[in-house]
């Protein structure tokens, strides 16, 4: 089971989304929190598996409680789930070290996805999200950033940049040994490997870099 940490200021947004987890039968909500102080506090007396967190409550907000969660559990997976998807809450989110940004608009079936890849040490954009970060990046024109990553990309061994695209195209480490013949061990060396050459901080920030590089298609 996939044990998650729940907060949202609303209870009855948590209601739903504890709903919507618990029908995928793989999901269990083990805490709640109606802010992003208790938030940080039941992640580390929880270690959840994922933290999913919404942007706007009271006390600490989600993305300020998201990089606390991130440097002091190391061991939690962070998404947000928010109604909103602005450029400035997209770019602190993934700088801070959440490896999922969703919409509470999205699909259920969305949510319960980026819950699991999450989870799994991948990457998990909702689909707008994503397209934002393309068409938008976190800086720079498109042509400028798309030329700055293939030559970033250019630097990686054939191999490298192999398992980068399937970093990219949301794969987890499990996924891209099964896919590419390799154990898992190894599949974890390379993508340290590729997070540290390009400089980035985790697979969302190499996930662009991979869109970027023409390595996946959006």
């Amino acid at each position: 089971m996939i044990r998650v940490l729940l907060a949202d200021d609303e209870a009855m947004v948590r209601a739903g989304v504890r709903a919507i987890l618990g029908s995928s039968g793989e999901t269990e909500v083990v805490a709640e929190a109606g802010d992003g102080r208790e938030a940080v506090e039941l992640a580390r007396a929880h270690r959840p598996d994922v933290a999913l967190l919404d942007i706007r409550m009271p006390r600490l907000d989600g993305l300020t409680a998201a990089e606390e969660i991130v440097r002091t559990v190391p061991g939690t997976a962070v998404a947000m789930l928010t109604t909103f998807s602005e450029g400035a809450y997209v770019t602190r989110a993934l700088g801070g070290g959440a490896t999922g940004f969703l919409l509470k608009s999205g699909d259920p079936y969305e949510l319960i996805a980026g819950v699991r890849a999450v989870a799994a040490g991948a990457a998990f954009l909702s689909p707008k999200v994503a397209r934002y970060v393309i068409d938008e990046g976190l800086g720079g024109g498109r042509l400028t950033r798309e030329a700055q990553a293939r030559a970033r990309v250019a630097a990686l061994s054939p191999r490298e940049r192999e398992v980068l695209g399937l970093v990219g195209a949301g794969l987890s480490n499990p996924e891209i040994a099964a896919r590419l013949h390799l154990v898992e061990g190894t599949v974890k060396a390379y993508v340290s490997a590729v997070l540290d050459r390009l400089g980035v901080r985790n697979r969302v920030q190499a996930a662009i870099v991979a869109y970027e590089a023409g390595l996946v298609e959006p």
